[in-house]
């Protein structure tokens, strides 16, 4: 194609040479162009001649190019069909081995489906003849024992139930009597070293509210004409005065031991003067009331300090001070406070626990006996409330909470207070108990002992110390006494408010009597 081109461009090339030449040359003559035209002519012949020969010789190398392209790829093309073929081939004989092994696989599945197949059926037949030979065993062993299957079934059970039961109780007994030793003796060293460090006063106290009179005189000056007297004294401070036939003596009767003592300075400054008239009375008693909050806000200032608490919001200052006139089963509550606080620092310190926090709350911990006799509620909700509301710490309030077991205690520092608090009235001479209360609580003890099935009698001895409780012995075993144990045990804790520990004593006893003739 390009060799045609380039002959048609020549062609054309001449022609246009011609023309030109011809018109040019229109100024000369005829001769002399009709010979450059034959020149031309020539010219021209044999440039498209030339252009024929190369056009031809291209035509040539071209085709020459294409066949040796053609042979190249024919070539390439059957080689790459050779190496299909083989692969193909290949395929083919593996295809070929995959089917003869999958044959004689699937042969051989047929054969062992076919073994199965034999020997399930033996398998079946045996199991038939195994629950013949069964049914006639159970047969035998229901007329041997004379029980039926539900029968043996049950008793079978109450066996295996009696023997778990011992097995139980004596790991039980096990597992609590190496507790209870590895606890006393750590707890033993830890509480001894704390008491012996506390070194407190262990005389109890008790407030008493009793006037002293330089004569019998004073008492009709202090109950005025007509009663006057003693009408606004006991108008104003509202305690109840009780003069009767002891000698020289005048005795405040209040529920409110601050107003109580309040009573009782007035009553003292009255006495002093000798001036006893309604309007002194009045003034008397605003003296003594300025002196009595001034010293509890000093009482309760010095108790911060003595303790080593700081940061006291200043009303609970004045409840720890107003603790100073309350008593709990004679014992002084603000001395209870600060021995709680130092024997809960001491324990706090012996296990490495936080003293600062464990001595706070020692000492706020009855800080609701200031408020019992004001307001409804225990002293230990009391305290909680006024607690929460001058924003004590989280783990003092719940030392409060818990430090008579009302709650179960979650923190360390709660169950050193409980600690702390038991040892503090527990030990001797610390306080004291009416007859009514102490035969109450005995009576509650044994109460709580009798409730259970099985036993008969229980006898509450060493002050309250200890229960001894009898048994039935043909309804409690001796495996199950561990069990009853421990559960008058948790019965006790959980009803009876005590201090220290009670020992629950359990006796069981058989006795068979016969006569000779």
């Amino acid at each position: 194609m390009q060799l045609w081109l380039a002959i048609l461009i020549a062609a054309i090339a001449a022609v246009v040479f011609a023309v030109v030449g011809f018109v040019l040359g229109g100024v000369y003559n005829r001769k002399t162009s009709e010979a450059k035209i034959g020149s031309a002519t020539q010219q021209a012949k044999k440039i498209v001649s030339d252009a024929i020969t190369q056009a031809e010789s291209k035509k040539k190398e071209a085709i020459l190019e294409a066949k040796d392209e053609i042979h190249k790829q024919r070539t390439e093309t059957e080689r790459e069909l050779r190496e299909r073929r083989t692969e193909v081939q290949r395929q083919e004989r593996r295809i070929i081995q995959k089917e003869e092994s999958l044959d004689k696989k699937t042969e051989n599945l047929e054969k062992k489906e076919e073994l199965l197949s034999k020997k399930v059926k033996e398998t079946e037949e045996k199991l038939a003849e195994i629950e013949s030979i069964k049914k006639g065993q159970f047969d035998m062993l229901e007329r041997i024992s004379g029980f039926s299957k539900e029968q043996a079934k049950d008793y079978l059970l109450k066996a295996l139930e009696s023997e778990l039961t011992h097995e139980k109780a004596v790991r039980i007994m096990e597992y609590r009597q190496k507790t209870k030793d590895e606890a006393d003796t750590l707890a033993r060293e830890v509480i001894a070293t704390a008491i012996q460090r506390c070194a407190a006063d262990h005389a109890a106290e008790a407030t008493v509210s009793v006037v002293a009179l330089p004569n019998d005189e004073m008492k009709g000056r202090i109950i005025g004409r007509e009663g006057r007297n003693i009408r606004t004294l006991e108008t104003i401070t509202g305690v109840d005065l009780i003069i009767d036939d002891t000698p020289e003596a005048i005795t405040v009767s209040s529920f409110d031991p601050v107003r109580r003592e309040i009573a009782r300075l007035t009553l003292e400054k009255l006495i002093s003067d000798g001036r006893i008239h309604p309007a002194r009375i009045e003034e008397m008693f605003d003296k003594a009331t300025r002196e009595v909050e001034a010293t509890i806000k000093q009482t309760g200032e010095h108790a911060l300090i003595d303790a080593g608490v700081n940061g006291v919001h200043p009303e609970i200052v004045k409840l720890l001070g107003k603790l100073k006139y309350r008593t709990s089963f004679g014992q002084n509550v603000l001395n209870h406070s600060l021995e709680v606080s130092y024997i809960a620092g001491l324990l706090a310190a012996e296990l490495g626990a936080d003293v600062k926090l464990a001595k706070r709350a020692g000492l706020l911990h009855d800080i609701g006996k200031a408020l019992d006799h004001e307001m409804d509620g225990s002293h230990i909700d009391l305290g909680v409330e006024f607690a929460k509301k001058y924003k004590e710490n989280e783990q003092v309030v719940h030392a409060i909470h818990a430090h008579h077991g009302d709650i179960e205690a979650k923190t360390i520092v709660a169950c050193l207070v409980q600690a702390a608090d038991a040892v503090s009235a527990a030990r001797p001479g610390a306080r004291r108990e009416n007859v009514q209360n102490y035969i109450k609580r005995l009576e509650k003890l044994e109460e709580i002992a009798t409730s259970f099935e099985g036993v008969e009698r229980s006898f509450a001895i060493q002050a309250g110390r200890e229960v001894r409780i009898m048994v039935k012995p043909e309804m409690v075993s001796d495996d199950a006494m561990v069990l009853l144990t421990r559960d008058i045990a948790q019965k006790i804790e959980q009803e009876l408010e005590y201090p220290g520990q009670i020992k629950v004593n359990l006796i069981r006893e058989s006795r068979t009597v016969g006569y000779a003739k």
